[in-house]
């Protein structure tokens, strides 16, 4: 155990009565945040709008305050970013973090005040630390560095004060400067935007170092941990960070990933999933293994949930937190300390847990398969694919899928598209245990396939590796926190990708 880690255990232990006070009661720290944004921004130009001085209660602020999504707050938000001020929060916001979700045409770029930065991002990445230490008081973390794999920044040239980038790439550029000391790459490989070069030289720079923890999307943490193996000859990565202890992931389910990682890597490690995104730091898990991650009350966000059933209406309802149901899916519509007001994230979650309040992530408002009924959303495909890969042996990259709609000589079908690691054996056998877990997950699709009367066996193309990084490449969403939509309910997605398997 390293000298330090008794220090830095006792310095997390100090702020867990902080993360006790919001955890043990959520509801009243949620009430307490949106009086703080409410009264910070009601004279901005949104305020005024919407007589934020007259609105003293939950109830009154839904009901002055219509849904957002993007393209409603984007005239706001693209006048601040030319220079104007006080137009969506009080305080002047300089940041933004570029977001394209999933591989959209059109990029989102969502305001970051110093608010949200301090007591939003930052605030929650030190809780998750402290919650680490709570867990695991004896641990070397910090006396290494941590290897964040993160994107790139770009000026704006509509004002040379504002600048956006991903995420990633907005905090290491605010971060303190004691962090740079505790992270590695430098800074000026960790903000390449060209993933290519960028791999080559995150490899060559952090060989040497002790690497004790890692954050990242899995796709690209896995295309490093591969490059650095063929440079070192090493056959684990564990011979190559014998210190390394910790990956933290999100964006993107882990359960396709994990035994990947496991046999890369060599050793036991722990693994913390976060949710993370561009519009807030939402819920990471406490203590590796929970059955869901911690909803995050006190941390600048205002958090209400649109049952998924309300998307599309004309003036859908929210729920507040104290009347959330397990296993039930929902669309967390947020306002934050960075502007966004009654804004509707795009995500799909569920709770897992209501004492405390746990979430896990289901998947996207737009991104699931619904064309005969069947309710398929990506956390069942997660689970398939991943029982059906253990099944086979197969090791699974990444994946896309659509319905095949009804023709006059077949039924319909969902068709799947699989770039495999490790391809199974045999396909047919991956195929149907993909089937068969698709069914004991979900009701829906077990009686929509019986007899094949409305859905037919599932149509699985096997990919050559690299076919995806291509498609996004010729998107220009090639690397970063980009990501291929998992499902879909219309099938531009697939048709494109498969004129790149000719």
């Amino acid at each position: 155990m390293s000298l330090l880690s008794p220090a830095i255990s006792s310095l997390a232990r100090m702020r867990l009565w902080r993360i006790e006070a919001w955890k043990n009661n959520p509801l009243d720290a949620q009430r307490e945040v949106l009086q703080d944004l409410v009264t910070s921004s009601q004279y901005t130009e949104f305020g005024r709008k919407y007589h934020f001085h007259e609105l003293f209660n939950v109830r009154s602020f839904k009901q002055a305050v219509p849904i957002h999504e993007y393209d409603d707050l984007k005239p706001y938000i693209e006048r601040t970013m030319k220079g104007e001020q006080n137009v969506i929060w009080n305080t002047p916001v300089f940041w933004f973090a570029k977001s394209s979700g999933t591989t959209s045409e059109k990029s989102k770029f969502i305001p970051i005040s110093e608010e949200s930065l301090e007591d939003c991002h930052f605030k929650a990445a030190k809780d998750v630390l402290t919650m680490y230490y709570q867990f695991n008081s004896d641990s070397a973390l910090l006396t290494g560095k941590g290897l964040v794999i993160g994107g790139s920044h770009n000026i704006n040239p509509m004002n040379t004060e504002a600048q956006y980038g991903d995420l990633s790439a907005v905090l290491l550029q605010n971060t303190p400067f004691w962090g740079h000391w505790l992270r590695t790459p430098d800074l000026s490989i960790a903000l390449m935007d060209e993933w290519e070069n960028k791999i080559e030289k995150l490899a060559a720079s952090t060989i040497n170092e002790n690497v004790t923890s890692i954050s990242g999307v899995p796709t690209w943490t896995l295309v490093l941990f591969k490059r650095i193996l063929e440079l070192t000859g090493k056959k684990t990565m564990k011979e190559v960070w014998p210190s390394l202890e910790l990956y933290m992931h999100g964006g993107v389910s882990f359960t396709p990933y994990k035994e990947q990682f496991s046999k890369l890597i060599g050793k036991d490690i722990h693994y913390l999933e976060m949710y993370n995104a561009s519009e807030g730091f939402f819920a990471a898990q406490e203590r590796p293994g929970d059955d869901g991650m911690l909803l995050f009350t006190d941390h600048g966000i205002f958090m209400e949930f649109m049952p998924v059933s309300e998307y599309g209406k004309n003036q859908p309802t929210t729920i507040s937190l104290q009347d959330v149901e397990l296993g039930k899916n929902y669309a967390p519509v947020i306002s934050t300390n960075g502007g966004l007001w009654r804004y509707l994230v795009g995500d799909t979650i569920q709770f897992t847990s209501l004492k405390p309040f746990r979430i896990k992530v289901s998947g996207r408002v737009k991104h699931f398969m619904n064309a005969f009924g069947e309710e398929v959303i990506v956390d069942n495909a997660d689970k398939a694919i991943a029982m059906a890969a253990h099944k086979t042996g197969a090791i699974v990259n990444d994946y896309t899928a659509a319905p095949i709609y009804f023709s006059d000589n077949a039924n319909g079908a969902h068709e799947w598209l699989i770039e495999f690691e490790q391809e199974p054996a045999n396909l047919d056998s991956f195929i149907n245990e993909m089937d068969i877990s698709l069914k004991s997950i979900n009701s829906d699709y077990e009686a929509k396939r019986h007899k094949d009367i409305a859905l037919r066996k599932p149509v699985v193309h096997s990919l050559r590796k690299g076919t995806f990084n291509q498609w996004l490449h010729s998107k220009g969403k090639l690397g970063g926190q980009h990501k291929v939509p998992r499902l879909s309910n219309e099938r531009k997605y697939v048709e494109e990708i498969l004129t790149f398997t000719t």
